[in-house]
C-alpha cells in the first residue's frame, strides 16, 4: 500500500558546537531515516538548517514556510525541545508531526530511534492515533503597547532573577482580580507543559484532551497560594508589581526582561499542534513509561 503522506519533511536536532563524533552520529541517523522514507515511497524534504548542519545532500532543502506550503507530514528527530520548537513553527500550517526520540525523556517524541523502521510503515499508511495539543499566545504589554510576543506549547513562566527577594505579581483572569502573589515566580502551563516545569513546582498533570491551563506558583510566600486549573478560553494577565530582574520565558527559549508595570497577557492561540502516534498509543502509556509508574510491580 502506498503511503498517504507523499511529501515528508525531515527535521533533526543539531548543535553548531557539536563535536565531530556527535555530528557524525546525527548525520548517520538522519541519512538513514531519509533513505528509509524514500524506500517507503515518500518524497523526502530536509529542513534547511538541518540539511546544512548535518551535511545532508541527498534531499531538497526548504525553510519552514516552504515546508508548510509543500509537505503533508513533518518527521522530527530529537528530543522534546526540538519537537516544541518545530511544533510552534508549523502549527499555523496544520501539518501533523511524528517524533523520533533522540533525547532523554521524550514525552512528545515517543518513537525510540532504534524502532523507526518497524513503527513508521503502518503510520505512513494511515494507521496512527492523532493527538492535538493547544498553544498559548503570549504578549508583554508595556504602557499599552506590545513589546514582545511569542507562542508557547509548554508554558509561560514569570520569575525573579538570581538576586535575592521575591517577585510581586498581580494576577487577573478575564479582567477579574484574582490575587497578588509574592513568590519566586508563576507558571502558566498547557496540558503538554503540565509534565514539565509545572510538575516540578507541584502542579497537577492535565490530560491533553482537557481544554485548560494550570496556574502554578513557584515557592510562594503564602502557602495557601496553590495551583489552580483554569479554562483555556480565559485570558490570564500577570502584572509585575515588584521585584528585581523579573523576566518572562516562553517554553524556556524566548526571554523578555520585564519592568514594573509590565503585563504578560496569555490567551489561547487559534492554532493547535497535531501529533501522530503509533496505533494503540495512549497518554497513560507515556506517563507510565516516562514517570516510571508501576516499576517493580506485576500488572
Amino acid at each position: 500500500m502506498k503511503p498517504i503522506f507523499r511529501q515528508v519533511a525531515l527535521v533533526g536536532k543539531y548543535h553548531a558546537s557539536a563535536s565531530p563524533g556527535q555530528a557524525s552520529s546525527t548525520h548517520a541517523a538522519l541519512s538513514g531515516i531519509a533513505e528509509f522514507l524514500a524506500s517507503e515511497g515518500c518524497e523526502v524534504v530536509c529542513e534547511r538548517d538541518t540539511a546544512a548542519s548535518a551535511g545532508l545532500t541527498g534531499c531538497r532543502a526548504l525553510d519552514i514556510a516552504g515546508i508548510g506550503a509543500e509537505c503533508d507530514l513533518v518527521l522530527v528527530v530529537g528530543g522534546d525541545g526540538t519537537m516544541l520548537g518545530v511544533g510552534r513553527q508549523v502549527a499555523r500550517f496544520g501539518i501533523p508531526l511524528i517524533g523520533i526520540n533522540q533525547g532523554r525523556l521524550g514525552f512528545i517524541t515517543d518513537i525510540p530511534l532504534g524502532d523507526y523502521a518497524t513503527v513508521l510503515p503502518p503510520m505512513l499508511r494511515g494507521e496512527f492515533e492523532e493527538d492535538q495539543r493547544s498553544l498559548m499566545q503570549a504578549r508583554v504589554l508595556r504602557g499599552g503597547d506590545a513589546v514582545f510576543e511569542a507562542l508557547a506549547m509548554n508554558d509561560v513562566v514569570v520569575n525573579r532573577g538570581s538576586t535575592s527577594g521575591m517577585a510581586e505579581l498581580r494576577v487577573e483572569v478575564d479582567g477579574h482580580f484574582v490575587a497578588n502573589q509574592r513568590a519566586d515566580g508563576l507558571i502558566i502551563a498547557t496540558p503538554t507543559g503540565s509534565t514539565a516545569y509545572a510538575l516540578s513546582a507541584g502542579g497537577p498533570l492535565l490530560h491533553p484532551s482537557n481544554p485548560g491551563w494550570v496556574l502554578v506558583p513557584i515557592a510562594p510566600h503564602t502557602l495557601s497560594n496553590r495551583p489552580i486549573v483554569l479554562p483555556d478560553a480565559a485570558e490570564i494577565a500577570i502584572e509585575v508589581v515588584g521585584g528585581r530582574d523579573v523576566s518572562a520565558n516562553f517554553d524556556m527559549q524566548s526571554l523578555a526582561s520585564l519592568q514594573h508595570g509590565d503585563r504578560i497577557v496569555v490567551s489561547r492561540s487559534q492554532h493547535k499542534v497535531r501529533f501522530l502516534h503509533p496505533r494503540g498509543w495512549t497518554y497513560f502509556d507515556t506517563l507510565r513509561l516516562k514517570l516510571h509508574w508501576n516499576e517493580g510491580t506485576v500488572i
